[in-house]
C-alpha cells in the first residue's frame, strides 16, 4: 500500500486541492466564498435542464402556479381539489421568485421549473452556510469548512437542491436554529441570559417560525428533542433561558399566526385535519403511497445518500463514542440520536426526512478528523475502498438506465464518468498517505464530475422519463389560441403544470365527452384505455383526428407508458 501510494501522490500532489482549505481558514470571507462556489457547482449542473420531476416536484409547483393564476395566496389547491399537507411557506417563496421573473418579462416564467426551485437551491447553500456557522461552535474554521463540505456534497441534499420541495429550506431553518441553541448550550454558565444578546435568539425564534411554515411542526420536534434531552442529561433547563423564550415565543406566534387563521377562517378546520391528522399523524402508523418501511433503513440509506462524507462516518464512530460525555459531543449526539430513532419508529419513511441530522454526523466527523483521531483499524480503513467503488455503481447504473428507458448509452456523459471514478481511486489511495480531509475533497471533485454527468446529461437525456414534455409541446404547437386537454390513463401533476391547469384528468370515456365539447381540444389516452374510448366515440359519433403517439415511462409507477393523442375535428 506504501509503494502504491507514493505512485499515486507523484500522480496527484498533495498540495493541489488542498490549498482550498488554506484559503478557505484564512477569514470568514474567504470561507463563505469558497462554499458558495463549491455549493454552486455541486448543486447547479442540471437545475436548468431536468424537466418537472413527478411527483412531489410537479404538485408543489403547479399548486404555486394556480396561486399566481388566482391570486389567492392563502388557499392551497391542486386544480380542484385542496392540498393540505404542508403549510403556505414554500409556495409563498416560490411565487415570489415567478412573480419576480414576470416582473422583468421573463418568457413562459409560469411554466419554467427552475424558477420554483430557486427557493431550493437558495435553502440548500444557505443549510451549507449554516452548517459552516454552527460548526464554528464545535471545531476550527478549518473544521467548520471540512463539516460544510460534507453537506453540499452528499447526494441526499444535492437532490433536494434541485427540486422544487420543502426540504433544502426546511433544513436550513433547522441548521440556523441549532447553531443558536448550541451556543446556548455550550456558552459560559456564569455569563447569565446577557451571554446571547438579543440577535441570536432573534435567529433562532425566526428560523424555527419559518420552518414551521415550511413543514409544520418537523423542526419543532428535532430542536425540541435535542432541548429536552440536554435538559435531562443537565438536570436543569435553565439554560434555555438565554435564549428569551417569552418574547421568542410572542415573535413566533407574530409570524406564523396570521396564515393559520387566515386558512382556519376559509376552510375552518380542514388544513389541520389533513396536514397533522392524515398526514402527519398517518404516517407514524401506517405506510402511505407505499413508503412504509422497517426500522434500520435510514441507517442502510446514510451510506448512499450521505456519500462521500459517510466513507468517514465509521471511521469517527470509536472517536465520537470515546468522547461522548463531553459537552460538544453530548450536544451533536442530542441533535442526532433521539430524532433518529422517531425518524427509524414512524412506519412511512422516505430518505429526506433525516437530512436535517446529517449536519450533527458532519459536525462530529469534522472533530474527529481535526483531532487526528479517526480509527486506523484495518477494517474501517478499507472502507475507504468505497470513494473508488460508488463512483462505478452510479455510473453503471446511470448508463445501464439510459440503455433501458431511451435505448441509448449516453455517451456523451461517459467522459465525466471516467474522472469522477479516477478522482475516487486517488482518495482511495492517498487516504493514509495524504489524511482524510485531502481524501474527501478530491471524493468532492468526483461528485462534481458525477452530477454533471447524472443530472446534466444523462437525466435530461432521458426524454422518454419525462412524456408531459412532449405532450405539452403537441399542445403548444398545435396553433390554437388556448388548447385543452384531457388525459386518460396518465395523471401526473407534470402534464398539469405543462399543459394546464384546465386540463382534465378522466376517464377514457369522459375523454371522447371532452373531446366531442368543441375545438381545438386534445384527448391523451394511454393504450389501455384506447378500446374504451373509441366505444364512446363510436357511440357518441365523435369526428376526431389521430394525432402522434408518445411512448415513454412513468417514473412514478415504475412502468412503460404509450398514449396516443387525439385531436377533435377542426382542430388545427
Amino acid at each position: 500500500m506504501t509503494t502504491t501510494s507514493s505512485a499515486a501522490q507523484r500522480l496527484w500532489p498533495a498540495n493541489g486541492l488542498g490549498a482550498l482549505f488554506d484559503i478557505g481558514a484564512g477569514s470568514h470571507r474567504r470561507a463563505v466564498a469558497i462554499l458558495v462556489l463549491i455549493s454552486l457547482i455541486l448543486f447547479l449542473p442540471g437545475f436548468f435542464q431536468i424537466p418537472p420531476v413527478d411527483r412531489d416536484e410537479a404538485y408543489f409547483a403547479q399548486a404555486t402556479k394556480q396561486m399566481i393564476e388566482t391570486g389567492d395566496y392563502v388557499d392551497i389547491r391542486y386544480q380542484d381539489d385542496v392540498r393540505y399537507r404542508k403549510p403556505v411557506g414554500i409556495y409563498w417563496l416560490q411565487a415570489a421568485v415567478v412573480k419576480t421573473a414576470e416582473l422583468f418579462r421573463f418568457p413562459d416564467a409560469r411554466t419554467t421549473i427552475w424558477l420554483y426551485r430557486i427557493p431550493s437551491l437558495i435553502g440548500a447553500v444557505g443549510a451549507v452556510l449554516a452548517t459552516y456557522w454552527c460548526g464554528l461552535a464545535f471545531v476550527s474554521r478549518r473544521g467548520a469548512i471540512l463539516a460544510a463540505l460534507m453537506m453540499a456534497a452528499s447526494t441526499l441534499l444535492g437532490g433536494e437542491a434541485r427540486l422544487a420541495k420543502t426540504d433544502a429550506v426546511l433544513l436550513f431553518t433547522i441548521v440556523a436554529a441549532m447553531g443558536v441553541l448550541a451556543r446556548a448550550y455550550l456558552s459560559p454558565r456564569e455569563a447569565g441570559n446577557a451571554r446571547l444578546g438579543w440577535i441570536l435568539p432573534a435567529i433562532f425564534w425566526t428560523a424555527l417560525a419559518a420552518g414551521i411554515l415550511i413543514k409544520g411542526p418537523v423542526n419543532l420536534m428535532v430542536v425540541g428533542l435535542a432541548a429536552v434531552t440536554l435538559s435531562i442529561y443537565e438536570r436543569s433547563g435553565r439554560w434555555l433561558l438565554a435564549l428569551r423564550p417569552l418574547p421568542g415565543l410572542g415573535w413566533l406566534v407574530l409570524i406564523v399566526l396570521p396564515w393559520f387563521i387566515a386558512i382556519y377562517m376559509r376552510v375552518g378546520d380542514a388544513f389541520l385535519i389533513n396536514s397533522v391528522g392524515h398526514d402527519m399523524l398517518g404516517k407514524l402508523t401506517s405506510a402511505q403511497e407505499a413508503h412504509g418501511a422497517p426500522p434500520g433503513l435510514y441507517l442502510v440509506l446514510f451510506f448512499a445518500t450521505f456519500y462521500p462524507g459517510s466513507i468517514l462516518a465509521g471511521l469517527a464512530a470509536p472517536a465520537v463514542w470515546t468522547v461522548r460525555r463531553e459537552p460538544a459531543a453530548r450536544f451533536l449526539l442530542a441533535w442526532l440520536v433521539p430524532s433518529w430513532v422517531v425518524f427509524e419508529l414512524v412506519v412511512t419513511k422516505l430518505p429526506h426526512y433525516v437530512l436535517p441530522l446529517y449536519p450533527a454526523v458532519a459536525i462530529l466527523i469534522a472533530g474527529a478528523v481535526e483531532s487526528n483521531v479517526l480509527s486506523h483499524r484495518p477494517w474501517l480503513v478499507r472502507g475507504a475502498a468505497w470513494w473508488f467503488i460508488a463512483p462505478i455503481l452510479i455510473s453503471i447504473g446511470a448508463v445501464t438506465f439510459a440503455i433501458i428507458v431511451a435505448r441509448d448509452p449516453a455517451f456523451p456523459a461517459w467522459p465525466f464518468f471516467a474522472v469522477a471514478i479516477i478522482c475516487g481511486l486517488f482518495a482511495w489511495l492517498l487516504y493514509e498517505a495524504d489524511g482524510a480531509e485531502r481524501s474527501l475533497l478530491r471524493a468532492t471533485a468526483g461528485m462534481v464530475m458525477l452530477a454533471i454527468g447524472v443530472f446534466s446529461i444523462t437525466l435530461p437525456w432521458l426524454r422518454p422519463v419525462f412524456p408531459s414534455v412532449a405532450l405539452a409541446r403537441i399542445l403548444h404547437d398545435a396553433g390554437c389560441g388556448h388548447p385543452l386537454a384531457a388525459s386518460a390513463g396518465y395523471e401526473e401533476p407534470s402534464l398539469v403544470f405543462l399543459a394546464g391547469t384546465e386540463t382534465r384528468l378522466t376517464d377514457a370515456s369522459s375523454a371522447a365527452d371532452f373531446l366531442n365539447g368543441g375545438v381545438c381540444r386534445f384527448a391523451f389516452i394511454e393504450t389501455r384505455q384506447e378500446r374504451a374510448f373509441a366505444r364512446r366515440a363510436d357511440a357518441i359519433g365523435l369526428q376526431y383526428t389521430r394525432g402522434p403517439r408518445v411512448d415513454g415511462y412513468n417514473i412514478s409507477t415504475g412502468r412503460p407508458i404509450s398514449i396516443a393523442v387525439f385531436a377533435s375535428a377542426g382542430a388545427p
